[in-house]
């Protein structure tokens, strides 16, 4: 009896693991974002004239979404985002040039962003909060940052993104530009506000 004791307290453990685990089954899938109207990067600021933003649609991003077995996002374990830095427009030529000199577009072409580190929380029925940590690279120069994107998945199995997060020239060595001989002053501060949507990558066009 008390060999069966044993026996018992050592099986049922394995066997309430394997009746658990179709809930904590975890799927990985690689996305990218969808050829859609949506997407965009916009980038806000202000001067001592006006304010003043600059908008890219032209930009590539993958990312690795994590499932469990009731189809609930659990965790993104990879996401990079490249944008061109002479993509962004702000309708006006000669903003848009002082801009990429700003930038030093030339030598530094590419703003880009790789995830580090993310926590996925459910608000609600197939939309989340996540929690993303990464490396942002805007003139050559790397800084740390930590922001909230919102995500909802959609019932074709698509994930639409957005967010925003305030950003200071001077943290990436640059120095708030100048325009009209010094006439117009841009701020430090921008804010940088996007719209993605992903689809899987074995079904993106």
């Amino acid at each position: 009896m008390k060999t069966f004791n044993i026996f018992q307290k050592k099986i049922r453990p394995i066997i309430l693991l394997f009746m658990l685990s179709p809930l904590v089954t975890v799927a990985q899938t690689t996305y990218q974002l969808s050829q859609t109207a949506s997407n965009s990067v916009k980038v806000m600021g202000t001067s001592n004239v006006h304010d003043w933003s600059m908008t890219s649609k032209q930009f590539e991003s993958t990312g690795t979404f994590n499932f469990n077995a009731r189809g609930e996002m659990t965790d993104v374990t990879a996401l990079k985002f490249t944008l061109a830095a002479k993509s962004l427009k702000s309708g006006k030529s000669a903003m848009d040039g002082r801009t990429y000199k700003t930038l030093n577009a030339t030598e530094f072409p590419k703003i880009s962003y790789q995830l580090t580190f993310a926590t996925v929380t459910m608000v609600q029925a197939k939309r989340y909060s996540i929690q993303a940590t990464g490396i942002l690279t805007i003139a050559g120069k790397t800084q740390s940052l930590s922001m909230t994107v919102m995500a909802l998945v959609n019932a074709d199995g698509s994930i639409s993104c957005h967010g925003s997060e305030q950003l200071m020239l001077t943290d990436y060595g640059i120095e708030p530009p100048s325009f009209m001989l010094g006439a117009m002053k841009v701020g430090n501060n921008l804010v940088v506000r996007f719209e993605f949507d992903y689809v899987k990558a074995s079904v993106a066009k």
